[in-house]
């Protein structure tokens, strides 16, 4: 295969597992008109995965082509996403075709990658994962030395033991104040009620992150 220099901008390839038109479901984002660019492939096996539909299969396409479907919407904004977009390094080529096109990019990510890959300019989702994950040992703590008050970090929790455990990281790791800290219940595992209750008591100036897209279409692919 031919190396990056030697490759055209317009005819790098992504593999996409799909693109759609949606509201950004999470984040400080949450609500708003998105254009949703999920790359497919994923490294982690996260025991309450809600998208192991895009851990194989997939189409290429083109950074053009990607372009052209994506401004085919309307939007002015994206999020990357996957699977583990940071698998594909060719990421980074996308985000940035997508900057100089105008786009307020989002990416959302595991802790896993490092988020250096992408450009700053990027709002950079970064997913630490609870033990309730399996994968917590996967963590890159590297990362939070990379945040930028750009960024963000997630944690999804399943139960009191990942919620005081994050409570531990942000303390460890002094990430009160350097990137707006999202706190997500496992769907349908988690209650939400009980998340905001635990969230209020420990005083953690978090924001909870109910995953809007759910809410409203439940867990059907491309919503």
């Amino acid at each position: 295969m031919a190396s990056d220099l030697q490759i055209a901008p317009g005819d790098v390839r992504l593999r996409l597992t799909e693109i759609f038109f949606s509201l950004q479901g999470e984040s400080s984002f949450a609500g708003l008109p998105c254009v949703m660019i999920r790359l497919t492939g994923c490294n982690l096996r996260c025991t309450w995965c809600d998208t192991e539909y895009s851990f194989h299969g997939g189409e290429w396409m083109t950074v053009d082509e990607i372009l052209v479907k994506t401004a085919s919407y309307g939007a002015r904004r994206v999020e990357i996403t996957g699977g583990e977009p940071l698998l594909q390094k060719d990421v980074r080529v996308l985000a940035q075709r997508l900057l100089d096109a105008g786009y307020t990019v989002l990416c959302e990510t595991s802790g896993e990658r490092d988020i250096d890959i992408l450009p700053r300019e990027v709002h950079r989702i970064v997913d630490f994962k609870a033990p309730a994950s399996g994968e917590s040992h996967r963590n890159d703590w590297a990362n939070v030395d990379r945040l930028t008050p750009n960024d963000e970090v997630k944690f999804v929790v399943q139960d009191r033991a990942d919620f005081d455990w994050m409570l531990e990281q942000v303390e460890r790791h002094r990430l009160a104040g350097r990137a707006q800290i999202l706190v997500a219940p496992v769907y349908g595992v988690m209650n939400p009620t009980e998340l905001a209750g635990w969230l209020l008591a420990s005083g953690l100036d978090a924001r909870l992150n109910l995953q809007v897209h759910k809410l409203l279409w439940g867990e059907t692919p491309g919503t």
